[in-house]
């Protein structure tokens, strides 16, 4: 709960014009301020990890890292911070697997403007936050904590299954995770025997139905 002072807020969205909507709509309020801002998800950990905003909102869907992971690292370090997704998604995987990874409100990015503000207001009170658009009876599970695993992967090769499917190649995941072709390989070929799919049509799919991609990045 934040007393006596504004919320700090970052934000995270891959598209410029968005996060200048988002700004606009926050800095309405005398009780919110945006302190920082990033494009991509490991960004954002970057961010974070600099600024401890109290409520971090992120887009769920991102090239290079996308919120899911992101959301879930970001947590690890700093707990203390309330994540809220920011989605084009109202599907089972995405929301799961945001609260999941330690998020605290999920909204749709075609909601209205007061929705934000309502959701900004309720996770700092330690109160989870579902869209309004969403089935209700979905926060119930959630905050009981019936949330499904989604998959036999490590967060390490959710990330490079997530870049495999955005086109990179070996030695491109290497410099953007800082690992070697060599050890990219061995991660790509774990992932194939895990979850039995060779080819990059299923790959991509699979990371799709799973929330870890989005064709609408």
């Amino acid at each position: 709960m934040i007393a006596n002072d504004q919320i700090k807020i970052v934000l995270v969205d891959d598209h410029k014009l968005l996060r200048d909507g988002l700004r606009n709509i926050i800095e309405q309020k005398s009780n919110m301020k945006i302190i920082g801002e990033a494009s991509d998800g490991r960004e954002a950990i970057s961010v974070c990890s600099k600024l401890l905003p109290d409520v971090l909102v992120i887009d769920v869907a991102m090239a290079n890292l996308n919120g899911i992971e992101a959301a879930k690292q970001i947590h690890k370090t700093c707990p203390d911070i309330k994540i809220i997704g920011l989605s084009m998604h109202s599907s089972k995987q995405f929301i799961q697997g945001m609260f999941k990874a330690g998020a605290y409100g999920y909204l749709l990015k075609d909601g209205d403007s007061n929705e934000l503000i309502t959701a900004i207001n309720t996770v700092v009170q330690d109160i989870k936050y579902l869209s309004k658009d969403i089935n209700q009876e979905f926060l119930s599970i959630i905050k009981q904590g019936n949330t499904i695993e989604n998959t036999l992967l490590s967060s390490r090769e959710k990330e490079v299954l997530q870049l495999i499917t955005e086109g990179k190649s070996s030695k491109e995941i290497g410099e953007i995770l800082f690992l070697s072709s060599k050890t990219v390989d061995v991660h790509r070929n774990n992932i194939m025997k895990k979850i039995d799919l060779y080819t990059i049509p299923e790959l991509t799919k699979y990371a799709i139905k799973k929330g870890f991609t989005s064709l609408e990045m």
